[in-house]
């Protein structure tokens, strides 16, 4: 049995028009994921670069990063948390400032294991010490701290924006359409 003719292209007809509705409200989602990201990590930037001995002193004595000395990961965290929110919040190259900013936030919950873990410290240094594999991956098990939620919460919008990009809210839609418009010229 075949439908009629005006139900197939009202049907139709409505798919365009959700279509629509759908492309400008992810877009205002996309929005508003990069305004609250932008908050969070831009507030962070600020706070590091207000005291800079202070935040030279919470990464030589608190935070461990791996691999890099404390004043080239505190300029490196403050850098990342300034530039990527900047360009998120104008939705310049969307996707590589919420890659830099899921980094940033993954290198801050690598290097506080009080985040990490609900013992706190002691527990990740005995685990990073363990010879216990089991030990180490049991730990994992446990609830997850406040700290450690907030930056699952934070990744996650980050890869969100890493897959959607900005949207058509985003300075990148703009450039897009000058760049074919000069092009077709």
């Amino acid at each position: 049995m075949t439908l009629p003719v005006f139900l197939t292209a009202s049907y139709a007809r409505l798919q365009t028009i959700w279509q629509s509705i759908e492309s400008y409200a992810q877009s205002a989602l996309l929005l508003l994921l990069r305004l609250h990201l932008v908050q969070v990590f831009f507030l962070a930037g600020l706070t590091k670069i207000r005291d800079w001995d202070t935040t030279i002193a919470l990464f030589t004595d608190e935070y461990t990063v791996p691999f890099l000395p404390p004043a080239l990961a505190a300029a490196g965290g403050a850098f990342g948390e300034l530039v990527f929110p900047a360009l998120l919040l104008i939705g310049l190259a969307g996707r590589l400032p919420a890659l830099g900013l899921f980094a940033v936030n993954l290198v801050a919950v690598i290097s506080y294991p009080s985040a990490l873990f609900p013992e706190g410290y002691e527990l990740a240094t005995q685990a990073w010490h363990s010879e216990l594999l089991g030990q180490f991956l049991g730990m994992f098990y446990q609830p997850m701290t406040p700290a450690l939620k907030d930056h699952f919460y934070w990744g996650l919008l980050l890869l969100v924006l890493a897959v959607f990009g900005s949207g058509r809210i985003a300075i990148d839609r703009f450039l897009c359409k000058s760049y074919d418009s000069v092009k077709k010229d």
